[in-house]
């Protein structure tokens, strides 16, 4: 199912989630305040907020007993939410986040839509750039209306009540009273129209480092993901699609299928067959046994296949994303021309814990258990497959163990729902590594063509820079794909860098069927990070420049692009020697509204292999709330991308995806990682997103560095084993 959101929606979405529309009391008939009522998750909560009479709200809940609740509308996927979303309350509520306690939202795109992104998703490092200031805002009212609730108590003025540590406090007489103790006066009470807001300079909890609330039950085990979920009398479902892409299932064998012990069924649907039994095991073996063949599909279609439509789009039509002054004029008369072809692959997200999602339905609805960034889409896909109205689909989400944008999609939860609707008892689906493999929604692949045009003193004129890809948007949101633009195809296709004379365009080609291109960690400001990066190197190179002296100059006019480069140059030496085969490269992005840069050292060795020795990372994402998990997150995407960077890709060959696994899809080891440096700059700014950014800006720092130790300029992604000498 596609998600439709007309231009006009995804332009008014700030204005239609109101601070009204997230922060309204309502009365329980416990007498507690409740700033949010939902369909919660876990029993304990729901006996909270199950006899509540008004229930408009969203993210706060206060009971008589004073324990407060953070409904939190992100989904935690290790990027911390679940601590850094309750810091942002505490702040504003005076609590310390450590007495909040964390609930998943249910899905409801009408309270719970990202202000950003206009529906419920957890994606595109939005989190804390959209919830800052409404949950700061959930926070004030709160505290607004139970200083006013413990003001009329005592009948005094509430200008003489302040709040602190979860008490309201009269400093004239001494007297306090708990927010449990006010929780039920206060629900009486009307929304302020108007809410002060802390000063940042007197901001006790946002800015502290807080430990992770998630470490210690991943650390010891007790955490639970979806993959770990069982009901009684739940069997397990192994599936499969056909390896060949867009292959049709020519024949199986079902009795022998069934005469595997622990095997208890054999469904299918569309082209997916899938065997149920007690156990993984019995169904991993039912599934050997029922031998499944394929016909048909791009049998005949190979990576090269996909990379000579590529190079046939990039050649042809374009559609334009940008086009400021004159790019062939300033070719015409440039002292320097210079014209570059770079190559990304497609990539695959490799998550620890594969596709899965367990399905229970029942005459009354249908329950879901997933680990998902979009609950609320997959409500309405699985109700949409199973043909029940959407409210009667109850969908219960899990920690997930990787997502990357993998989770962004519902193919997984659908096919669950699809398998249990032929059997009368729970099913979970569990997807081999194989099949998450050969059935991932890919980054897609990307050929680019750049161009440059420098005057006498070796400063750009002219700058183009045309990708040719498959798009994510025209699949996956298409009221966002206008006019045949993708416009995160071209995201960062000219850096954080502008020139005089700019022309950006895109030329959309597509896999065949049965090949899905999806949203990665960050899609296509990864692949233009580095080909731009790269890109600007080879100008600085041309004309005899170093390589942050000439981004200095490309960045007059960008002071917080040119801070974050200025910052991690300092840190890291920039221009100190190197030993021989070894060398030292620079990347600066600007993505999601935060200013990266990295420094990376490598190591090359004599058959061409690159080891990343140290990354030097400058960060501006405006106010940092937690510093120890936005260092984590940058930390984190740095060594996803480079693991990308030096190993990754995904191979087509005879209409196959030629890696199935973690022995030939190559993740970095412990003892590969680098020694890695983070470094904020400080700045009252708007909190942006940390969750991309490391991952972006990694490749064109390791490609910039593989040229400085060899003096070999690589275009084509991965770079890390023996391409050097290829």
């Amino acid at each position: 199912m596609d998600m439709k959101v007309s231009a006009s929606e995804a332009s008014s979405v700030d204005s239609r989630l109101s601070r009204r529309h997230f922060l309204r009391a309502g009365v329980a008939a416990g007498g507690g305040l409740l700033i949010s009522i939902n369909a919660p998750m876990f029993p304990a909560a729901a006996a909270d907020a199950s006899a509540a009479t008004f229930a408009p709200g969203a993210f706060i809940r206060i009971d008589t007993a004073g324990q407060v609740t953070a409904i939190i509308p992100q989904v935690e996927i290790g990027q911390g939410v679940y601590t850094s979303m309750p810091m942002l309350l505490a702040e504003e509520l005076e609590v310390e986040p450590g007495q909040i306690r964390v609930e998943h939202a249910p899905p409801d795109d009408k309270l719970y839509a990202n202000p950003k992104l206009g529906f419920q998703a957890t994606g595109g490092s939005t989190s804390i750039a959209a919830f800052y200031e409404p949950f700061r805002q959930a926070g004030a009212v709160a505290r607004t209306m139970l200083v006013a609730a413990a003001a009329e108590i005592w009948g005094v003025d509430a200008s003489g009540c302040r709040a602190g540590n979860g008490t309201v406090i009269h400093d004239a007489s001494g007297r306090s009273l708990g927010y449990g103790d006010l929780a039920a006066k206060a629900a009486t009470l009307p929304v302020p129209e108007t809410v002060g807001l802390k000063d940042p300079k007197d901001f006790r909890v946002i800015g502290r480092s807080l430990k992770r609330r998630d470490s210690v039950d991943k650390t010891t085990g007790r955490a639970q993901y979806s993959i770990d979920f069982m009901l009684p009398g739940m069997k397990i479902a192994v599936a499969q699609a056909s390896p060949v892409i867009g292959g049709r299932l020519g024949g199986m064998d079902e009795a022998a299928a069934l005469s595997v012990s622990g095997v208890r069924k054999v469904v299918r649907f569309d082209e997916t067959v899938a065997v149920i039994a007690d156990h993984t095991g019995a169904a991993r073996k039912g599934l050997a046994a029922l031998n499944p063949q394929w016909d048909g599909g791009a049998a005949a279609y190979s990576s090269s296949d996909l990379v000579g439509e590529l190079d046939k789009a990039i050649a042809g039509t374009a559609v334009v994303a940008t086009n400021e002054g004159d790019v062939k004029g300033a070719h015409s008369v440039a002292a320097r021309t210079l014209d570059a072809r770079y190559e990304a692959p497609l990539l695959a997200h490799a998550t620890m814990e594969p596709m899965t999602c367990a399905v229970r339905i029942t005459a009354d609805g249908c329950d879901v258990w997933v680990g998902t960034q979009v609950i609320a889409r997959v409500q309405s896909a699985v109700a949409e497959a199973i043909g029940r109205p959407v409210e009667t689909v109850r969908v219960h989400n899990f920690l997930m163990g990787g997502a990357f944008g993998r989770r962004l999609e519902t193919d997984y939860a659908v096919q669950a729902a699809k398998i249990a609707r032929q059997v009368d008892f729970p099913v979970k689906v569990i997807w081999t590594r194989e099949e998450d493999f050969q059935h991932d929604a890919f980054r897609p692949h990307y050929v680019d063509t750049l161009s440059a045009a420098l005057d006498a003193n070796g400063i750009p004129t002219a700058f183009s820079h045309r990708v040719a890809g498959s798009s994510v948007m025209a699949r996956w949101t298409p009221a966002w794909f206008v006019n045949g633009l993708d416009p995160d195809a071209v995201d960062g296709a000219a850096g954080p860098y502008r020139f005089p004379n700019q022309l950006i365009e895109y030329s959309r080609s597509e896999p065949p069927a049965g090949l899905m291109t999806g949203w990665w960690r960050g899609v296509g400001v990864t692949h233009n990070a580095f080909v731009v990066e790269s890109f600007i190197d080879e100008m600085a190179e041309a004309v005899g420049k170093d390589p942050v002296e000439f981004r200095r100059l490309l960045l007059a006019e960008s002071p917080r692009a040119k801070a974050v480069l200025d910052l991690a140059a300092e840190k890291a030496g920039w221009g100190t020697p190197m030993p021989a085969g070894k060398g030292r490269g620079v990347s600066v992005i600007l993505l999601f509204g935060t200013y990266v840069a990295e420094v990376a050292e490598v190591s090359v060795d004599d058959q061409g292999d690159v080891r990343l020795d140290r990354v030097v990372c400058a960060v501006d994402c405006g106010r940092v709330v937690n510093p120890d998990g936005a260092k984590a997150q940058i930390e984190g995407g740095i060594i996803f991308g480079a693991s990308a960077a030096l190993y990754n890709a995904i191979d087509i060959d005879k209409g196959r995806i030629v890696q199935t696994n973690f022995d030939t899809y190559r993740v970095m080891r412990i003892d590969e990682a680098p020694t890695i440096e983070v470094h904020f700059v400080e700045n009252d700014q708007p909190p942006t997103g940390t969750g991309e950014p490391g991952t972006a800006a990694i490749a064109g720092a390791i490609g910039n560095a593989i040229f400085a130790a060899t003096g070999k300029r690589l275009r084509k992604l991965p770079v890390g084993t023996g391409a050097i000498n290829a």
